[in-house]
């Protein structure tokens, strides 16, 4: 899949800090039933890439992804446990649209959003939203670039999240909403269900 099928599943990709590898594939399986295909598994534990390779390996329907990927050799390794897509707070030195997965980068200026298109990208993280003028940064960027898309993340809720999906270049948002820390701790994987069932209908994405 493309990097922008990927984030047409859905109108929300759920940003994940899994603690616990046992924790993965049920949280998976229960955001997935919820109608949230992409997940972006957050490279900020140790467990996180064996999170990966067993969401990738286990759960039907999900198509995982890494988060805070800061290297090269961090895509290298997320593609290599299975990732499908992978989502950067930055644009990383020296790598380009073509890779080991595809990248969605993070941009908060204009000159770092030049500069990912220069490097072939046309899909961009605006992290973080809520801190770099969320939807009227979003406004200002359509007119001088047409040609880049965007996935807001940081700050975004159920709440707001209605108002950057309203938006022609806006192709989905990122949140971690979806699956609180103390749902997860819990176990309580049913409330998980009913949050992304929720988020699912926040609106299509375009």
């Amino acid at each position: 899949m493309t990097l922008a099928e990927i984030l047409k599943l859905a109108p929300v990709v759920p940003v994940l800090i899994i603690e616990e590898e046992a924790h993965a594939v049920p949280l998976a399986k229960a955001l997935v039933a919820g109608g949230l295909y992409a997940l972006e598994v957050t490279l900020r534990t140790p467990v996180a890439v064996e999170c990966i390779r067993r969401i990738a390996g286990e759960v039907e329907g999900a198509v995982a992804g890494a988060g805070t990927i800061l290297t090269a050799s961090a895509r290298q390794a997320a593609a290599d446990a299975g990732a499908k897509f992978g989502v950067s707070p930055g644009l990383i030195e020296g790598e380009r649209f073509d890779g080991p997965l595809p990248l969605l980068p993070g941009v908060a200026t204009a000159t770092e959003l030049m500069a990912g298109l220069h490097a072939g990208f046309t899909h961009f993280k605006l992290f973080p939203a809520n801190v770099v003028g969320g939807v009227g940064a979003l406004k200002a960027f359509s007119s001088p670039f047409p040609q880049a898309t965007f996935c807001p993340t940081g700050g975004v809720d159920a709440k707001n999240a209605p108002d950057y999906l309203a938006l022609p270049n806006v192709i989905c948002v990122g949140g971690s909403w979806v699956a609180p820390a103390d749902a997860v701790r819990a176990g309580d994987w049913g409330r998980i269900t009913e949050l992304a069932r929720a988020a699912s209908q926040l609106g299509k994405a375009t």
